[in-house]
């Protein structure tokens, strides 16, 4: 370290003023230690391209970071309310990011494993200003990740209290200071013009007096063009330094020009300036922006709480199964998962010897072995025999959508076109030339003070931010009409996808079929007591429909315990119990050959090795099933996929379209392919399975629709879960969903008419700063208004 002669020096990390002695390192000035430590550390991890993406992308670190501050989160207890998720060696967490700005903030921070071996992985989202993070604890512990994330300036934001419900509070009171100082200073510089807007300022009695209100003005002014206006000027230089316009420029260009020319008049004495102008500009943006984040909020918390998951769970209470919504689930409750459910909530394991799969939480396949006594995580999925668990936690469904949200099961969506990413990129640019344009003409004809009104005004009236507010506040309405009709979306994109489909293609057990609805029999030989009890006992564990119905038909013998539980998807199950070797599905998994030919679904059943018999079942299609296909086929082609036999063809060859692809006896991976191969042909295609033995195909589909019952067996592959009591309503809820393009549409030519007459009224120099100020936030208002209107008069339309 080396000090070099003062001068007007910037630090190389932050961009900051340095002092008259600043730090120097390889030959680069820094502002302070803290800037420098953090250089240091990414330069010996070779990550000094942070440095490439912006120009001065850093924070500054005039404080140094105090390790001993977070001494707390080594307390278990801590830990237990903040970690989502851990096993033997990694642990998951969400952190809230306060100082995520830029892109360059992302990168560093998908890029942490490269500044610690201990970090596994990081994602961050970029809009809730969140990273969701995964550590080795065995390499660094929740106390040493923090400080990390703070010794390169994002230190998270950390609450206790609200970790207790599982939500951390994001919301600054930063927007609100700044709006309330913004308004306070415009209603005084409002005041101290009134003698300016009447009479020309001949109502002063001394001009001394109207010199001292403008420079009272001015005054007033700074702290609201400085600190209130900061945002609009940082967001348009990010995007600059990146060679790209944003909204936010247009606004930052005619403040600076507002301002400017205001400055210059009053020090001249030629003039009064339009401080009002600016700081009603400043504080109308202002509250617009802070409205439409409560607007957007509300719309947030609607969706992450109610019943996402529109399923129950299994709860024993006086020795009795009840299932309950999962909502209703509280701490202490005795739960029963069964082999492919859901674990709903943190919870201690009671009985059994679970297998589960956590590659809902974690993305990773590998199963995890647990043992009474040890912790399971909400989210994971049970894979074996039923399990008893005791609940530790509250049931968060905020945290199990954010599950559902998970990376590891998104899939890749067809290229559409990007409306704000249009806008962001020639809209701004459109406004500038045109408000040169304006500039100029009026400049021409020697009309100066036209000439800066009609740039101002223009600057401000044309800002895109009503026609990006269109499309955000369209899908939040239409989630929240799909939510209360029991259609839960996984994000906002989905409803495109929906919209644009032209296939559907149908599972038939559990999805045209009632699960649990058949009616079973069982032919073969005469079963003893104890044979029944076996059966019974490895059917109760297995969540596949035709399961659940032998274990309702033979629900009077009791269950005992299983061992050695295993499920093979469209084979079979099988187990021990009480020293009986269970296997029961198809005739090639129970090595019941030769079958003869038949027509009937049946489940063989062999025990000990020896074939007893088989069960039949009589479908109970869904009501409305024929209504529903002929509503379904006049706008898109329908096609079945099943794994049972072809002894329905020719009932279902009535039901659907002549031409539609009828297949049965399909594998899951049959399955898949048959949706790859319509999509090959340019088809947009819907799966709608039960969740259980179409994963493949509901993740290969553009969007897959998982119908539930009274059990969580949908995947996480799935798009969209949806209430098996919604099934009649799916062609309204379909035709809705093709309405939002028209919904973004109209709220964008709304939009557009807007500014229509307001460029009208500005090119002219006809309208004046102040008011194209309040005209903007309106415009932004009856966008809002708008969307809500047409999307909950088309949901009443829909009869939804």
């Amino acid at each position: 370290m080396s000090v070099i002669a003062p001068g007007t020096l910037q630090c190389f990390h932050c961009g900051e003023d340095c002092p008259d002695e600043p730090v120097v390192f390889e030959a680069h000035p820094f502002c302070c230690q803290g800037c420098k430590t953090v250089y240091e550390i990414l330069a010996q991890k070779n990550l000094c391209t942070y440095y490439d993406l912006t120009e001065k992308p850093g924070k500054t670190f005039s404080q140094p970071v105090y390790a001993p501050r977070y001494a707390y989160l080594l307390q278990p207890d801590v830990q237990e309310k903040l970690i989502q998720y851990k096993d033997e060696t990694t642990a998951y967490i969400t952190f809230f990011i306060p100082s995520m700005h830029c892109s360059s903030c992302i990168w560093l921070l998908e890029h942490l494993y490269r500044l610690h071996n201990g970090i596994v992985k990081s994602s961050v989202d970029f809009l809730k200003k969140e990273i969701r993070l995964a550590y080795n604890e065995s390499a660094i512990n929740l106390q040493e990740v923090v400080v990390l994330l703070a010794r390169i300036g994002y230190e998270p934001y950390i609450s206790l209290q609200d970790a207790d419900t599982g939500v951390q509070q994001k919301a600054s009171r930063s927007a609100t200071y700044k709006i309330g100082i913004a308004g306070f200073c415009f209603g005084n510089i409002m005041m101290l013009s009134f003698p300016d807007y009447f009479a020309g300022g001949d109502l002063l009695d001394t001009p001394q007096l109207a010199t001292i209100f403008r420079y009272l003005s001015l005054l007033l002014s700074i702290p609201v063009i400085t600190y209130c206006a900061a945002e609009f000027f940082t967001g348009s230089v990010t995007y600059l330094k990146q060679k790209r316009l944003n909204i936010d420029f247009p606004i930052a260009l005619a403040l600076i020009i507002t301002f400017g020319r205001s400055l210059y008049e009053i020090i001249s004495g030629t003039g009064s300036g339009y401080l009002d102008s600016m700081t009603g500009i400043v504080f109308f943006m202002l509250l617009g922006r802070w409205a439409q984040s409560r607007t957007l909020g509300y719309l947030s918390f609607t969706r992450d709480y109610k019943s996402y998951f529109p399923v129950s769970a299994c709860v024993i209470r006086k020795g009795t199964e009840a299932y309950i919504p999962v909502h209703e689930l509280q701490v202490g409750d005795d739960v029963l998962i069964r082999n492919n459910e859901l674990i709903p909530s943190d919870a201690v394991l009671l009985e059994g010897e679970a297998e589960i799969d956590y590659s809902f939480v974690t993305g990773e396949s590998e199963w995890v072995e647990k043992h009474p006594g040890d912790m399971l995580y909400a989210g994971g999925r049970q894979k074996g025999a039923a399990i008893r668990l005791k609940l530790s936690k509250p049931v968060a469904q905020s945290y199990l959508t954010s599950l559902w949200n998970n990376e590891a099961f998104q899939q890749p969506q067809q290229t559409r076109f990007d409306y704000a990413a249009f806008i962001n990129k020639y809209f701004s640019a459109a406004v500038l030339v045109i408000s040169i344009a304006a500039f100029a003409f009026w400049m021409i004809r020697g009309q100066h003070a036209t000439a800066w009104n009609s740039i101002t005004t223009v600057l401000i009236v044309a800002c895109p931010c009503a026609l990006l507010l269109g499309a955000t506040f369209t899908s939040g309405n239409m989630l929240s009409v799909f939510s209360a009709n029991g259609f839960y979306l996984r994000n906002a994109s989905v409803i495109e996808t929906l919209g644009a489909a032209d296939t559907i293609v149908f599972d038939k057990t559990g999805t045209l079929t009632r699960s649990g609805k058949l009616t079973t029999t069982f032919i073969g030989a005469d079963l003893s007591g104890a044979e029944l009890t076996a059966i019974r006992s490895v059917a109760t564990h297995s969540m596949h429909p035709l399961s659940r119905s032998i274990d309702y038909a033979l629900h009077t013998s009791p269950a005992n315990e299983v061992k050695h539980f295993e499920e093979t998807a469209a084979m079979g199950i099988s187990a021990v119990v009480a020293g009986i070797k269970v296997k029961m599905g198809s005739p090639v998994f129970v090595e019941a050959l030769p079958v003869k030919a038949h027509t009937d679904t049946r489940v063989y059943v062999s025990l000990n090795g020896e074939v007893k018999g088989y069960f039949t079942f009589e479908n109970t299609y869904r009501n409305g099933l024929q209504k529903l296909i002929g509503r379904l086929s006049a706008r898109f082609g329908l096609h079945l996929v099943s794994g049972d036999n072809e002894n329905q063809q020719t009932f279902l060859a009535q039901q659907f379209p002549t031409g539609s692809d009828l297949r049965f006896n399909q594998s899951p991976e049959d399955k898949l392919h048959f949706i790859r191969h319509l999509q090959q042909q340019k088809h947009t295609v819907v799966m709608i399975g039960d969740g259980l033995n179409d994963a493949g195909a509901l993740r290969q589909s553009d969007a897959g629709i998982a119908i539930t019952e009274d059990v969580n067996n949908f995947s996480p592959a799935c798009d969209v879960i949806m209430s098996s009591g919604q099934f009649e309503q799916l062609p309204r809820l379909l035709q809705y969903a093709a309405l939002h393009k028209w919904f973004v549409g109209g709220s964008f030519a709304l939009s557009l008419v807007y500014n229509v007459i307001g460029l009208y009224f500005a090119l002219q120099g006809q309208l004046k700063p102040v008011i194209a100020a309040i005209l903007m936030p309106a415009s932004s208002l009856s966008i809002i208004l708008f969307t809500w209107a047409a999307t909950h008069i088309a949901a009443r339309t829909k009869a939804l």
